[in-house]
Parts: structure tokens; sequence; C-alpha cells
């Protein structure tokens, strides 16, 4: 799967030296090198910190008054609640200096997963889904998301395409447009759950690390919701790693997380899909200038997976 451009991200060097100082202290030795890993779209700073003594930590930080930073701590209070064998590394710690916050995880070690069809990541990842999603939240995951409301809800967009059609609106998404806007628009009845959900699920928020196999990272959007929210995202991700749409199609139809709600996960599929196709019409916002194109080709493959849910 093509992996989306890294933005214009704050570097280790950016951060106050209080702070710089203030970690190093508390990992126990001066950082050496600083290296900021490929993908995502954030413009803060998030790098794997080397420490002269060997050692490697995962860090995430940026000013305080930064929407960011909130995110960030989001982030660390779910690590800190998921529960034990849950596809994520370890919170380490937080730590504050200079109207800086900064969110210290473990290493991972290893690439990206390879998520097309000749390689065993993908199944893995499925594997992975079925189990976190196959009971509720622990109630400290659920009490640590509760406090940033999820937008899940208010996914659309068919809505205003459908009020305007573009004249460049694929034709598979034209034939269907009134089907697509009647799906979206159940989809907000349907949106409450109590299963994990990681809510950004893709290759590059995920590293094949050399101990622990397939980790998620980055769960700054975490929530709870209905099974599927995840797989259903996830299955697009397959199509543009080059595996068939009808063969996700039928893998979406017989996976645990999604097999026993197909009418949620379908209006979840057009509500995001919806959203996607108008969020790509829109001019990239600051720092992320490759994220509107990554849009276009995850909504086309969205499109593809739905035609095969669509009467």
């Amino acid at each position: 799967m093509p992996v989306p451009p890294t933005s214009g991200r704050l570097q280790w060097i950016d951060v106050p030296p209080p702070l710089r100082a203030r970690l190093e202290t508390a990992l126990g030795a001066p950082v050496t090198d600083a290296v900021t890993p490929g993908g995502g779209f954030g413009h803060q700073l998030a790098a794997t910190l080397r420490l002269d003594s060997g050692r490697r930590v995962f860090v995430k930080a940026a000013p305080d008054d930064d929407p960011l930073t909130a995110a960030n701590l989001h982030e660390a209070a779910v690590l800190d609640t998921l529960p034990r064998g849950a596809p994520a590394p370890d919170l380490l710690g937080i730590h504050r200096a200079a109207d800086w916050t900064a969110v210290v995880i473990a290493h991972l070690d290893g690439p990206h997963p390879d998520l097309s069809a000749a390689s065993g990541d993908a199944e893995q990842t499925w594997d992975l889904l079925a189990k976190l999603t196959s009971s509720p939240a622990p109630a400290p995951y659920t009490a640590a998301v509760s406090a940033v409301p999820s937008t899940a809800a208010a996914l659309h967009g068919w809505d205003e395409l459908a009020a305007d059609p573009p004249d460049d609106l694929a034709p598979a998404a034209r034939v269907h447009l009134p089907q697509l806007a009647e799906l979206e628009a159940t989809w907000p009845a349907l949106a409450c759950g109590t299963r994990i959900v990681h809510g950004d699920l893709r290759a590059d928020n995920m590293v094949r690390d050399h101990d622990q196999g397939v980790t998620f990272v980055d769960w700054a959007h975490a929530t709870t919701g209905p099974a599927c929210i995840d797989a259903a995202s996830l299955a697009p991700q397959l199509v543009l790693a080059g595996h068939a749409p009808a063969d996700i199609a039928r893998l979406l139809r017989d996976h645990p997380a999604t097999a026993s709600s197909p009418d949620t996960t379908t209006a979840f599929l057009a509500a995001l899909t919806g959203h996607w196709h108008r969020n790509a019409r829109r001019p990239s916002p600051p720092g992320a200038p490759g994220l509107r194109a990554y849009q276009r080709r995850a909504a086309a493959a969205r499109l593809a997976l739905l035609g095969y849910r669509l009467r």
C-alpha cells in the first residue's frame, strides 16, 4: 500500500531545552539521535530517540496550546488502560516543561506491515481485530476515552454531494447517490457501541515488531463503538495494497467483527466513504500536503467495496 507522505513535522531540535533536559534525565541518558518515521500527517514531534545507553524510545511532543497535545494525552490515557495483550506499545511516561508536553512510548523495532496478498501480515491484523473486538472494552479504558467525545457519529458527505453533485463524481457514486445518502443518514443511530475502536487503522499506524508481531500504534483517535469500525476502515487499505475488492468484500461479510452487524457495517462504510469523498475535494490543510490525494485513493477503494453491499 502506498504510504502517505510525511508532513512538515517538528524536530528534536525544536523541542525547548528544558523539556529535552527533563526527558534525558527521566530516561537516564543523553539523546544521541532522533529519527522521524515516514508516514502520518501531523506536525508535532513524533520521533524515535536513541540514547547514549543504546536504548530507544518513541516520543510525541508539542506545545501545550497545540491541539495535538490533547490528542497525545488522550493516547497516553488509552495506552495506560488497554487490556493486557492488546496489540499496542507500552506507555512509559508523560513529561512537561517550558509549556510543552511530551508523551514517551515504548519503541517498536520493525517495519510497517505488508498488507499485500503475498504477506501474512494482513491475516495477522484481521486476527488481532477479531480478538480485540470479541468482548466489551474494560471499564478503565471506557472511562479514559469518554473524556473525549467520539466524532464517528458525525461522519457524512453524501448528503452534501447529493445536494450539488460535482461534475467529476465517480459514475459508481452517481448512480447510487440517493441510496448512499440514505445509508449514511442511518449511521448516527447505529454509532454507539461497547467495543475498543482504534479509530485510525492503516499500515503506517502499525508496526511489525520483531518480538510482538503486528502492533497498532497512534491511538490518538481511540474510542468505543461497534465492533465493525476498525475492520470496515481497514478493508479499503487492503484494496489499495492489491487485494481484489471481491475478496475483501467477502472478508468483511464473514469476519467476526462485522458478520453479526451487516447493516451497521454498511452504514458506517457509507458514511466514511461519503466523508472522504467530500473532504478529498477540499484544500489540503497546512502541514499535510499529501492528505487529499491519499483520501481520494482510499475513497475510491471504499466505494468499490460498497458496491458489493448495495442493492
